[in-house]
């Protein structure tokens, strides 16, 4: 990257999402007018934007986020007081949407716009192609900020056979009433698959749930205060101790406070805690032991409306919910330049792009946290980058090699791992790299029972 870019560059930011809401904010800060932020949505907010049609929104009716509000709030707009612990999806689009008009940044904002197609020009910057309102045009830009998300695109399981009742994914699911009286399976135990399960056994005629292998089920509060509070806690605190003592630890909580996993007819994990994001949820388990509902083991193979499980056993559905995550997409980019659906995501920061060095991705990571701060943290560098007051390491290529294979946390090979950080290890190495009279939010406290500190 020529240091510092030109104040005239043409930056050109993917999605209004969470993460593309704050780069745009950070380039403004650093004078980069000459911006624009595209969105084929009506309003900033991303996934936050309840569509009740389905489209670009995962979210359902009733989504809370898992990690609490003193961990998922902007350093420079903190969310006001009065939200809860956990807000949902209406509170958090408010707030987003708050923070573009705080800012400034809805005038740069194009929606009902998507990026088609973007291909890099032999002598730098970028063609980006762009569908709005049936029309299609090329336009120009000098810089490439991708911010659009990576929980849209559904990864769908492959079993045997046919399912013919409703088959839907996670990300298609809005409200529990549509199954009403109805026989569901709901395939999947991460968040998604929790949650779908408990909201469809409040009116279903019956919801069981299918788990490949067993998780590491989290409740939402520990010691009376959100998890994650007690999880920066202990990792600033008590880093010192060995991961794998503290580890241990954990998991003896967790054994301590929810029993063991059969007590609910559930599989032991078979991994040890952080080797796969755990099940933040502090109702699965009561409905599980109130006969809301019941556990089953991984689908061996489907038959019209009988799904027959590994165990022998099988069941007669009227619908299936799979729960299985999504795929990181960038359909503007050819394979050849951007394609992390499976492999590693090697980029300096989770950010750099080591070869396009006028390509850069803020919110790429799944945290054991949120995700919002930490894209924050990221738009800052990368602003600071542009006007030549942060240089990125000579070889980027290295860099960002070495830290795609040292992850926070080792986990399980899949997909779904490929983009994980530790929420407050991965927050101090990016707070590294910016001034340090840089004031944080983020308050650590000094025990686990006083979060102010």
């Amino acid at each position: 990257m020529s240091v510092p870019v030109e104040k005239t560059a043409r930056v050109c930011v993917v999605g209004a999402g969470p993460s593309g809401i704050t780069a745009a904010k950070n380039l403004l800060d650093a004078g980069y007018t000459n911006l624009v932020v595209y969105d084929r949505g009506a309003d900033v907010g991303g996934n936050w934007v309840f569509d009740a049609e389905s489209g670009h929104s995962s979210v359902f009716e009733t989504t809370h986020i898992i990690s609490s509000r003193r961990f998922s709030q902007y350093d420079d707009y903190p969310m006001p007081e009065e939200y809860p612990d956990y807000p949902g999806h209406r509170e958090l689009a408010a707030y987003f949407q708050g923070y573009a008009r705080h800012f400034g940044v809805y005038p740069f904002v194009r929606f009902g716009v998507t990026v088609e197609r973007c291909v890099r020009r032999p002598t730098g910057g970028w063609d980006v192609t762009v569908r709005e309102g049936g029309v299609e045009r090329t336009e120009a830009a000098d810089q490439l900020v991708v911010c659009n998300g990576h929980h849209w695109e559904p990864r769908r399981p492959d079993h045997p056979g046919t399912f013919t009742g409703e088959y839907l994914h996670s990300h298609d699911f809005k409200r529990a009433e549509p199954f009403r009286g109805k026989r569901v399976l709901v395939i999947g135990g991460g968040n998604s698959g929790c949650d779908c399960a408990v909201e469809t056994s409040r009116v279903s005629a019956r919801t069981d749930l299918s788990w490949r292998r067993g998780y590491w089920v989290v409740p939402k509060f520990i010691f009376g205060f959100p998890g994650d509070v007690i999880h920066n806690w202990a990792t600033h605190r008590l880093g010192w101790i060995p991961w794998s003592v503290r580890r241990t630890a954990i998991e003896w909580m967790l054994r301590l406070v929810n029993g063991p996993a059969k007590a609910y007819g559930l599989p032991e994990p078979d991994h040890h805690f952080g080797e796969a994001h755990p099940t933040v949820n502090s109702e699965l388990l009561y409905f599980l032991r109130h006969g809301k509902i019941h556990p089953r083991p991984d689908v061996a193979r489907f038959d019209g409306r009988a799904v027959h499980f590994v165990d022998g056993t099988s069941g007669e559905y009227d619908a299936i919910i799979a729960c299985t995550g999504f795929v990181i997409r960038h359909p503007f980019f050819d394979r050849d330049v951007v394609d992390y659906s499976e492999g590693p995501v090697p980029l300096h920061l989770r950010m750099i792009h080591p070869e396009h060095d006028d390509l850069h991705f803020i919110g790429l990571v799944q945290p054991l946290g949120c995700i919002w701060p930490l894209a924050e943290l990221q738009a800052k560098i990368m602003a600071r980058r542009f006007t030549g007051a942060w240089r990125a390491p000579a070889d980027l290529a290295a860099a960002a090699a070495r830290e795609a294979s040292h992850p926070d946390v080792r986990q399980i090979s899949s997909p779904r791992h490929t983009i994980t950080v530790d929420y407050p290890r991965f927050r101090k190495r990016l707070l590294r790299e910016l001034p340090r009279d840089y004031v944080s939010t983020d308050p650590v406290p000094t025990d686990p029972v006083t979060p102010g500190g």
